[in-house]
């Protein structure tokens, strides 16, 4: 766990407080604390505080780069879960592969040509727990919004993953409509803020229903939906005083028939079968004073 800047300053402090030699110079106790006998302008403390920064800035871009280089390096090793989500997101829709490869014949194509032809832009992988089955969760984008591709993209897209996954791999490929999210809140307002229907006085917008689809679009694909952050969210609405979750429950697409099924209860959290959510409806908002 990376050390905060106190941590470091402190870190620092305490064997130079504990220095026989500098308490003579400065005239302190050595079992005294560093903020007893300097102040916050003097210039050892304005030195610290520069110090401290410094290692606090190189050790967060250390555990950065140790991060990326170890996401790398398991998104490059064949096989694995991660490498299976990097090459749904290489899927290049109308392009064929050199033959024997995982590589797309790009030749004479323009990077707009190219770009457009990346219709996955989200994936998740994960193996079933009651088989040996790896599960592809993927979505595009309409007008910038999670959505499935089409069948015949999805097709392609199948046909592309036989060829690239190892003998032996059975893989299901995720593409359904978002998730169903139903919330019942009671929000006790401000009434100097909102009105009685949840509208800003000053702005004429709604800061809840926005602040839900903020949520939304804050959740990563195949992300777990967390009951209390989506409440911490809400406290921070202007003229929210209080938010009450009453109930949450969700419905997603059933295989079988292609609808959607009943909705289940979500007491804590919940990962969206199809990877995203989508909100029902706001009528379940209710507003008081």
């Amino acid at each position: 766990m990376a050390r905060t800047i106190q941590t470091i300053k402190s870190d620092i402090t305490t064997p130079f407080m504990a220095n026989d030699v500098l308490a003579g110079i400065y005239g302190y106790q050595p079992s005294s604390s560093f903020e007893a006998n300097f102040s916050t302008v003097s210039l050892e403390n304005i030195l610290f505080d520069i110090f401290a920064l410094a290692v606090f800035l190189f050790e967060q871009m250390h555990d950065q780069h140790k991060f990326e280089v170890t996401n790398m390096l398991a998104n490059q090793k064949a096989g694995t879960l991660p490498w299976y989500r990097t090459m749904a997101l290489r899927f290049l829709w109308g392009f064929d592969l050199v033959t024997d490869s995982d590589i797309f014949i790009t030749a004479g194509a323009t990077p707009e040509q190219i770009e457009a032809a990346r219709i996955v832009k989200y994936s998740a992988v994960n193996e079933a727990t009651e088989s040996s089955r790896i599960i592809i969760k993927i979505a595009g984008e309409t007008n910038g919004i999670l959505s499935p591709i089409t069948e015949p993209q999805k097709e392609s897209f199948e046909a592309y993953l036989n060829e690239v996954r190892f003998a032996g791999d059975k893989i299901t490929v995720i593409n359904f409509l978002p998730d169903k999210l139903f919330l019942a809140l009671q929000i006790k307002r401000d009434p100097l803020v909102l009105n009685a229907n949840g509208m800003s006085i000053l702005n004429g917008n709604y800061p809840v229903n926005e602040a839900l689809q903020e949520f939304m679009k804050e959740l990563p694909f195949n992300g777990e939906l967390i009951l209390l952050h989506l409440i911490d969210k809400l406290q921070l609405v202007p003229g929210v005083i209080i938010p009450t979750l009453l109930m949450a429950e969700s419905s997603w697409i059933n295989p079988s028939d292609g609808g959607y099924g009943d909705p289940q209860p979500i007491t804590i959290s919940k990962i969206p079968e199809s990877g995203y959510f989508e909100i029902d409806n706001y009528n379940g908002i209710s507003y008081v004073v």
